[in-house]
């Protein structure tokens, strides 16, 4: 008689960490999910908790190699920050994003953002911002009674989960800190540096010009 083992392990199941996908299909696209990532990033830098990432994979089911969506911008309370290969929420005390953002692109269709809705209103997510650079359109839902649900007056709207504000005009989406401040690109946040750099320069010149004034006059500021 012969005795058949079984394995004590396993098959292993391989997760892909890319859809094969491109991670946006313009300038305008990539732009967009950069900026909104990026002032994130900044906006939760003080906070070990909070894990923001963009274009990654996010996998609910553990098992279910084909359940999965890459949001724009996806963002975790109750998580470590640091680099995944893909977002397997098992694996992450089954927390699933909190906040998403999607950014149309001349590619995406109908039926496509359907099913990426359902599929997060079915995976719990607790706000969905969807936003259209091309016609500066702006659609936000929240989770309500289990049900995403549309927000009614988006302009001047707040997030409850970020504290962020959306502010529309005619021309562009624009996004404010809790503080006031503006989001910003990134070549935006370089010059704001650059000009801030430049008046410490400033600054610094004007304070030796006065120092210098005083040396020829005689005077020692150390003995004031």
């Amino acid at each position: 008689m012969v005795q058949q083992l079984t394995p004590d392990t396993k098959k292993e199941i391989i997760y892909p960490d890319s859809d094969g996908k491109p991670m946006a299909e313009n300038t305008v696209h990539y732009e967009w999910i950069v900026k909104i990532k990026e002032n994130l990033e900044i906006l939760f830098s003080s906070k070990d908790d909070v894990f923001i990432a963009g274009d990654l994979l996010w996998y609910p089911v553990e098992g279910s190699v084909k359940t999965c969506q890459a949001p724009d911008v996806m963002v975790i309370f109750g998580r470590p920050k640091g680099r995944r290969g893909s977002y397997k929420q098992w694996e992450e005390n089954n927390i699933a994003p909190q906040v998403v953002f999607e950014i149309l692109s001349p590619g995406n269709r109908t039926k496509e953002m359907t099913k990426k809705l359902l599929f997060y209103h079915r995976y719990g997510v607790q706000e969905y911002y969807i936003y259209n650079p091309e016609t500066v359109e702006l659609n936000g839902l929240i989770r309500k009674q289990e049900w995403l649900e549309e927000i009614e007056e988006i302009n001047d709207w707040v997030s409850p989960h970020l504290g962020i504000r959306f502010e529309l005009t005619p021309d562009i989406l624009e996004i404010y800190y809790p503080d006031g401040r503006k989001f910003l690109t990134s070549l935006e946040l370089n010059q704001l540096v650059e000009q801030e750099h430049q008046r410490a320069e400033q600054e610094h010149e004007k304070y030796q010009d006065l120092l210098a004034k005083l040396q020829a006059k005689g005077i020692d500021i150390n003995t004031l």
